[in-house]
């Protein structure tokens, strides 16, 4: 079965009207829950590019909330979008390389909107 991958000029078209979480627009504290094909992630903006991840892969290998980067995400194939954390239909890509199934949902929880009980 072949699969469908679309053209570099196909993939920077779409990048324009990407509705993606940017890590630009991410500060230290703020969270991002991720759901995607197989799994959900917890994501907490640490500062400095760095994010503490919890679910899916991390955590059937026992690495939920260590520090790790994002690399970007991509459209299934090499080339990858390095500025966002997640948009909706891409694959997101950490900095060890793992790489989730397809992004259904994503939702950013603001520090200022988080509570302790």
């Amino acid at each position: 079965m072949a699969v469908w991958m679309p053209t570099l000029e196909a993939q920077t078209a779409h990048a324009a009207h990407l509705e993606a979480v940017r890590k630009r627009d991410l500060r230290s504290g703020d969270w991002v829950f991720v759901t995607t094909r197989n799994s959900t992630y917890s994501i907490c903006a640490l500062g400095d590019e760095l994010y503490a991840v919890s679910g899916g892969w991390f955590d059937r290998h026992g690495l939920a909330a260590k520090p790790v980067s994002i690399n970007g995400c991509t459209w299934g194939g090499s080339a990858i979008k390095h500025d966002i954390v997640a948009a909706r239909g891409l694959f997101l890509e950490f900095g060890n390389q793992v790489q989730t199934t397809r992004i259904q949902n994503v939702r950013i929880v603001r520090r200022e909107e988080v509570t302790v009980q």
